[in-house]
């Protein structure tokens, strides 16, 4: 535990920002719950921390987003997400049914994955792809949505 503890906060060093325990505890969450909504990082976070409100928590989302150190994804109709691995060009897949989100490595060859047909004078550097469906535990039917995604999240 105090390796990861050293590793984050060198983490947040090398980006030029201060080490707090709500910065060093979001990106602990974050690495074990990847895709997580703020207001899951929130509940972890205060379930270590104790007295974090929520702002501290959406703060340090945003400073540590604007870092690079996390990255941000929205998936249509539904709130956004956060995850550690940022600054690579993957992309996700979500299912429609609970939500569950997993990652997925480039589809092809070096990013950006796809190059659109007109760029319009753009350069483009990144192709953000959400992939939807339903995951198997959803598609089986075998546990509710929400109990499924509560399973996801973990």
């Amino acid at each position: 535990m105090e390796h990861r503890s050293s590793t984050t906060a060198d983490r947040l060093r090398e980006v030029g920002l201060r080490v707090t325990a709500p910065r060093v505890a979001v990106l602990e969450v974050l690495a074990g719950h990847p895709h997580a909504t703020a207001d899951t990082v929130a509940t972890l976070v205060r379930a270590r921390l104790d007295s974090v409100s929520t702002q501290t928590v959406y703060n340090v989302l945003t400073a540590c987003t604007d870092a690079g150190l996390v990255r941000r994804i929205v998936p249509a109709d539904s709130p956004a997400r956060f995850e550690t691995r940022a600054g690579d060009n993957h992309h996700h897949l979500v299912c429609r049914a609970c939500g569950r989100t997993v990652d997925v490595d480039c589809v092809a060859g070096a990013g950006p994955c796809l190059t659109p047909d007109d760029v319009a004078g753009f350069v483009v550097d990144e192709a953000e792809v959400v992939f939807w469906g339903q995951c198997p535990g959803c598609r089986n039917g075998g546990v509710t949505a929400t109990t499924h995604h509560e399973e996801a999240r973990q």
